[in-house]
């Protein structure tokens, strides 16, 4: 039985308005650098001019943080790996930012980046940047977990997170297809209760700190005050339907910050992009979107486009984009990369017709349909890792053979394992959004792929028109 969505007026009936804030009003109220450990690249979706590393090494660290930049993206890609590599990774990270932050001299402070529906390696991930902190002397004192991002329908109202839209509803995310993900499956919509079902009961839901938007909006000394009750890492979980509602807890966590109080952040996207005290912009154009001055030269006059994701949001806007731009598609059988006997000759196949397709423009390139499952969780992470390394294989040698003008990686392990394998980027700049708050453009400033834009495209953001549209615009950049 599918769930019964919740109108927007519903949501919303009897709130109170709050103060607007500016995005100069939260600039204004400082910030530490923050090193964003992003666990697929989509985090990226919500900000401008940011730069953004695929690999955590002191020395890239320390490029991103000597650009004085508030923030630094760090795709540690960690939603793609089992537990144990994500601590490693998350430990690795944590430990060379704190180094980096000491070679450049800015104090720093952590964001783990997560997905706004509630996926990934939760509690596991803050609680390595708390372990790694306590290690070279500091404490967190709370954990603040903030999944909303407005403008793709995720929502939180009296601690319950929403997935949906203005014009279709809102429902309970634990009601929706996001909870029923193979590996990072869950059931509770209110988040003090989500986090005692992923503690498995180590954090209760009455030891949760809850800020609710009445007093969000109206009462900016009781946070301050819930705020700075927080201690040992404890989860606080924040109310946001806009991003006002960010940008006024942004004001309060600068208060609490100042009287010594220090935090680390789990959050959807937007969150970063409204504590550093960043207006949002409009979408890129055409004129944005062209190749870079010095980029890679190339013999086509359009792009790739990789569609990792399974989500049926995903498969609607392929659909669309077919019907709209006749574009040409090259299939990637999921079952035939999975069998060693055929995986040699079908990526051959699949390499040999895009780079034909691409000679005369776009070509989209896609895994089949059927979302391939393990027997467990980390059986599905292991075919997830395999199909992944094909489409990564498929991009690389496209990319030797015949340099696109464009590439767009649809779903989040995807974009990050393109970018970062298929493509070479170590470097990058987050330019700014193809659609309003949604979908980066990333300028890589080295390797193979250099100065050629890269769009990162998550699987679950967007309407059945959101693919077309921003293929249309890169093609009229072009």
């Amino acid at each position: 039985m599918s769930a019964v969505s919740i109108s927007w007026d519903e949501l919303i009936r009897g709130l109170p308005d709050g103060p607007a804030i500016s995005a100069e009003d939260v600039a204004r109220a400082g910030c530490p650098a923050f090193v964003v450990l992003d666990d697929d690249p989509t985090g990226t979706q919500s900000v401008s001019d940011l730069p953004v590393i695929t690999s955590w090494g002191i020395e890239d660290l320390e490029w991103g943080l000597a650009t004085d930049a508030l923030a630094v993206y760090v795709m540690t890609n960690s939603r793609s790996l089992d537990p144990a590599d994500a601590e490693r990774v998350n430990r690795e990270a944590v430990a060379n930012g704190l180094e980096a932050a000491r070679l450049t001299g800015r104090e720093a402070a952590f964001v783990s980046r997560s997905d706004s529906t509630l996926r990934g390696h939760y509690p596991l991930e803050p609680d390595t940047i708390a372990a790694v902190l306590s290690e070279h002397g500091r404490r967190t004192d709370g954990v603040v977990i903030v999944p909303a991002f407005p403008e793709a329908g995720r929502v939180t109202i009296d601690s319950v997170h929403y997935a949906g839209g203005v014009a279709t509803g809102f429902v309970p995310v634990g009601d929706s297809e996001f909870a029923a993900d193979a590996t990072f499956g869950y059931r509770a919509s209110d988040l003090a209760e989500w986090v005692e079902e992923k503690s498995g009961g180590r954090r209760r839901a009455a030891d949760v700190i809850r800020i609710r938007i009445g007093e969000l909006r109206t009462d900016p000394d009781a946070v301050v005050v819930a705020l700075t009750g927080a201690h040992d890492g404890q989860p606080i979980v924040v109310d946001c339907l806009e991003e006002n509602d960010l940008r006024l807890l942004a004001l309060d966590l600068a208060r609490a910050e100042d009287l010594g109080h220090r935090f680390i952040y789990r959050v959807g996207p937007p969150f970063v992009r409204a504590r550093i005290g960043q207006a949002t912009r409009a979408p890129l154009g055409p004129a944005e979107c062209r190749p870079a001055p010095g980029a890679v030269a190339s013999d086509t006059t359009g792009g790739l486009v990789v569609v990792g994701s399974h989500v049926g949001l995903t498969r609607r806007q392929v659909d669309a984009l077919r019907e709209r731009d006749a574009i040409p598609e090259t299939v990637v059988e999921v079952p035939e990369v999975l069998d060693g006997a055929t995986r040699v000759a079908h990526l051959d196949g699949v390499v040999a017709s895009a780079v034909e397709d691409l000679r005369r423009g776009t070509v989209v390139v896609r895994c089949s349909g059927r979302l391939v499952t393990g027997a467990d969780p980390d059986d599905s992470l292991r075919i997830a890792r395999a199909v992944s390394d094909a489409v990564v294989e498929v991009v690389s040698r496209v990319l030797e053979a015949r340099a696109p003008r464009f590439v767009i990686a649809k779903g989040g392990i995807t974009s990050s394992d393109v970018a970062s394998r298929g493509l070479g980027i170590r470097r990058a700049i987050a330019r700014g959004q193809m659609l309003p708050g949604i979908v980066s453009l990333w300028e890589p400033v080295d390797g193979p792929a250099r100065g050629i834009p890269y769009i990162v495209f998550p699987g679950n953001v967007g309407d059945d028109r959101s693919l077309a549209d921003v293929v249309d615009t890169l093609q009229a950049s072009l």
